[in-house]
């Protein structure tokens, strides 16, 4: 089976994988939950290429972002047609950026990133419905320094369905603290995305080898169709 990062290994590389027996599929239980990263203005960006929406939004994903927008859908819609749960984050930082660690690593206006700012809304596409929870963060993982963990407690929750951006970021950070957390998690490889091509693919690359289960959509809907089977 071909992977996106394939183009990537060295033959060393590939050997490394193979003896050290990477990529192992750790599967997903009977009560999961998708998990929506940061689907907002901010990181989305602009349905264009992405170097013409930059100057407007500098960490917005452009094309590339909103081509993974009706995956999310679909498996938005499944989900609620099945009874998973659906959980939303926003980055935003509030009322000041004096917290915002990627301000230090970034020379943008941000001001943009302050909660209430047009920037950090969740995009009129993929609105919550009033069932639906909203998680704000201020930093990568969405576990950290939010009600997430506690929420999922209380739902029950066993594995993580994982969509949005960035893939190399927020997404991969929330992925490597919910595996340590010890739930099941499939990341979406479909319906993420990043600014850069480059870290999209080392990312799944290393969140295959030794934290979750990379997939496609298809893949996804197939798992949701078979729990609704399983409940009648």
């Amino acid at each position: 089976m071909t992977r996106i990062w394939d183009e990537l290994l060295s033959e060393t590389d590939k050997l490394v994988i193979e003896r050290g027996g990477y990529g192992k599929s750790r599967g997903l239980g009977k009560s999961p939950l998708l998990l929506i990263i940061d689907p907002q203005y901010n990181y989305m960006g602009e349905n264009v290429p992405i170097e013409e929406q930059l100057h407007k939004y500098p960490s917005g994903g452009g094309e590339k972002a909103w081509a993974t927008l009706d995956n999310v859908k679909q498996l938005k819609a499944l989900a609620d047609e099945v009874g998973i749960p659906t959980i939303y984050t926003r980055n935003v930082q509030k009322r000041s950026i004096q917290f915002d660690s990627f301000a230090l690593k970034a020379n943008r206006d941000n001001s943009n990133y302050v909660d209430g700012m047009p920037g950090t809304k969740i995009i009129d596409e993929l609105l919550p419905l009033e069932k639906d929870i909203v998680v704000d963060k201020s930093y990568a993982s969405a576990f950290f320094g939010t009600p997430l963990i506690s929420y999922l407690v209380k739902l029950g929750v066993d594995s993580l369905i994982v969509v949005g951006g960035s893939t190399g970021g927020c997404v991969r950070a929330t992925i490597v603290d919910a595996v340590t957390h010890n739930f099941n998690v499939a990341i979406v490889e479909d319906a993420v995305y990043d600014r850069i091509e480059l870290s999209h693919k080392a990312a799944l690359l290393d969140l295959w080898m030794k934290y979750c289960d990379v997939v496609p959509t298809e893949a996804i809907k197939e798992y949701l169709l078979n729990l609704k089977k399983a409940v009648r």
